[in-house]
């Protein structure tokens, strides 16, 4: 396909990355990602209807009997299985980090590889961390050359396709393979990357599995290569490689552009809202609107404009997504949402529960409409922007334009923030060592023994 050696420079790239040439300031903004993500795995361990179903699968398999570590679970697991657990979960919630122009959730397959394969090879939090960054930079890559828009109209979920090499990366790299052992790695993961939007038509739990089962993708391939198995060249750039086979108009330029020089781990952002992050410019907009809320009877009606592509996932077919079905359906409602943050000023995880079957905000999203716009078009994928129009009952009506949404890079939350966000999830579930596991996760690149994070993180 094409001259660039893509494959083969990710993997030098990824195997001289270490705690020393990472950059202090990217490292630390990585264990503040893996801090954010391993809070919602531990909410989700307990409350995400989609858990009970898969541990029992996972014990059913026979996988329970092994030295991986699942966050808020005192069990054992195989080391595959702890991956494919610890990405479900953090990608359970629809509250972790994405990275907007690359349009994926990176943390959930990357970190629950890294951890589970640095488990298996007994390695430090410094290598650990030094394979999340690793992933990190692989899977936006990839991200960005394929072109998203593109790769989402054929219907594939980018977080668990580009998030399986994501995985291996960073599971071969926590595991301290040669480059060489990199790219057999990609070349075996490429024959598993997977995952289909499909999962929209009836809210399905394939999402949150996906990502998890990209993670152990991830954990399979960097042992199968550890070992001698052989692999396909070229996984990246060949004829039938990645980016050809997963897109019709792929840029393969884009997953090499000054690598080493601008880092993609520092263009992931984090939610503070648990939704598609689609329709989080748009909710920071009611937000800024209504202030702490307002009574749905004093709302006429709202009128939200989001890019063709936010549409397509969480606007259409607008009947469907007035009324939706589960947490996922709700998830990925701009009705839903933006019903929600106008009555209380928020979106929390505990508000599906609440409201999805509320009347009330149920006939409120009836008075939502949602249209493509042009401008906020134009600024996707770099930007994932929204407009809002509030029309009260009174009379009076107020609009918001919002490009960047809350929790982007040049609009990352203050530590208190961080801290805040984490403790809310994780404190219901393990009480104090809620903020003692805190404190050991945004220094994890110091953690000599990783077993260190599983006593604070199984308590309850």
């Amino acid at each position: 396909m094409t001259g660039l050696r893509v494959t083969d420079i990710l993997s030098e790239f990824a195997s001289g990355l270490s705690r020393e040439t990472i950059p202090a300031h990217v490292m630390e903004r990585a264990c503040l990602l893996v801090t954010d993500s391993v809070g919602i795995a531990i909410r989700a361990r307990q409350e995400a209807e989609s858990t009970p179903a898969l541990l029992a699968a996972v014990e059913a398999m026979g996988m329970t009997r092994g030295k991986g570590g699942v966050f808020a679970d005192p069990a054992g697991y195989s080391f595959p299985a702890a991956a494919l657990l610890n990405g479900s979960l953090i990608h359970s919630l629809d509250f972790d980090d994405t990275h907007i122009a690359a349009t994926v959730h990176p943390t959930a397959p990357v970190f629950a590889a890294a951890l589970a394969a640095g488990q298996m090879a007994n390695a430090s939090g410094a290598d650990v961390m030094a394979g999340v960054v690793a992933g990190y930079e692989v899977m936006c890559r990839l991200g960005r050359a394929l072109k998203p828009a593109d790769h989402y109209d054929r219907g594939f979920h980018p977080t668990a396709t580009t998030g399986a090499f994501g995985a291996t990366i960073a599971a071969g790299r926590a595991m301290g393979l040669s480059s060489q052992q990199l790219a057999m790695g990609m070349g075996i993961c490429l024959s598993q990357a997977a995952g289909s939007m499909q999962f929209l038509v009836n809210s399905a739990w394939t999402k949150r599995f996906q990502v998890g089962n990209a993670a152990m993708v991830g954990v399979v391939a960097s042992s199968l290569a550890a070992k001698g198995f052989v692999g396909a060249s070229e996984a990246v750039e060949g004829d039938c490689g990645f980016l050809k086979s997963y897109a019709p108009n792929p840029d393969p330029a884009l997953a090499v552009a000054r690598l080493g020089d601008e880092w993609e781990t520092m263009q992931i952002g984090v939610k503070p809202y648990p939704s598609c992050r689609f329709s989080h410019s748009a909710i920071d907009g009611v937000v800024d609107i209504v202030g702490d809320g307002v009574s749905a009877s004093d709302i006429e009606s709202i009128s939200i404009g989001l890019p063709r592509k936010g549409m397509d996932l969480t606007a259409l077919p607008q009947d469907y997504r007035r009324k939706p079905n589960g947490v996922v359906g709700g998830q990925f409602s701009m009705h839903f949402t933006a019903a929600v943050a106008a009555q209380t000023g928020a979106l929390t995880w505990d508000d599906y529960a609440r409201y999805l079957s509320d009347p009330t905000t149920l006939e409120l999203a009836q008075r939502i409409d949602v249209q493509e716009d042009a401008e906020m078009d134009a600024i996707y994928p770099e930007r994932m922007g929204g407009k809002v129009t509030v029309r009260f009952t009174h009379g009076a009506s107020e609009s918001r334009c919002v490009k960047i949404p809350k929790g982007e890079p040049e609009n990352f939350p203050e530590a208190g923030l961080h801290q805040a966000k984490f403790l809310s999830l994780a404190q219901p579930v393990l009480g104090d060592h809620a903020a003692e596991l805190h404190q050991k996760l945004i220094r994890l690149n110091e953690v000599q023994n990783l077993i260190d994070l599983f006593p604070a993180a199984s308590s309850g």
